[in-house]
């Protein structure tokens, strides 16, 4: 992954959000397996580590790139390079309202972490949000990813008293509810 040039003022690189498409699929799929494997080490059970396909979500995310639906994706770009993406969408929570919206994934490349395109897309999230109405951003993360914790901790996420279980290969592990308010003009 070449990074390129830091912008002169703040030491980063540009970072480019825009809507994923899909030709985006597999570098999308590379960043999301890259992603998985660095954050969750130690976490999720390795095997299903080890089980991650480039090519299986390639394909995966094409089906659902191509599909109708109200959700929005997002690729965080550096140098024309897709380094992160972000998933958006309606809630999912049974106690959410209309007013929910929610962060349903987020992952930057290991090599591009801590250079903006985690906060570019986290801010594109909220943006969108705030385009389709909605009042509050939530989003879950595992209890064990205290990078991730820490990352939406200094975003503006607060953590809710919420909990729920991931459930993946046989395994359960214990997902927290984080939550923003979105400012709407009414």
């Amino acid at each position: 992954m070449t990074l390129g040039r830091r912008h002169s003022r703040t030491g980063r690189p540009r970072v480019n959000v825009r809507f994923m498409t899909p030709a985006d699929a597999t570098d999308v799929a590379k960043v999301h397996v890259a992603a998985w494997k660095e954050t969750y080490r130690g976490i999720m059970p390795q095997r299903v580590l080890d089980s991650l396909s480039i090519a299986d979500r390639a394909s995966a995310l094409h089906r659902r790139l191509r599909r109708v639906s109200p959700v929005h994706y997002f690729v965080a770009e550096i140098n024309n390079e897709i380094v992160g993406f972000a998933i958006i969408g309606p809630s999912r929570d049974e106690d959410s309202s209309n007013d929910d919206a929610e962060l349903m994934a987020i992952y930057v490349h290991p090599a591009a972490q801590r250079r903006g395109a985690g906060q570019a897309l986290l801010s594109k999230a909220k943006a969108a949000a705030k385009q389709l109405g909605c009042r509050r951003l939530v989003l879950w993360v595992l209890k064990n990813n205290s990078a991730g914790r820490t990352f939406f901790r200094h975003n503006g996420m607060r953590q809710e008293s919420t909990r729920g279980t991931y459930k993946i290969a046989g395994e359960s592990l214990v997902k927290m509810r984080y939550s923003c308010p979105i400012e709407t003009e009414r």
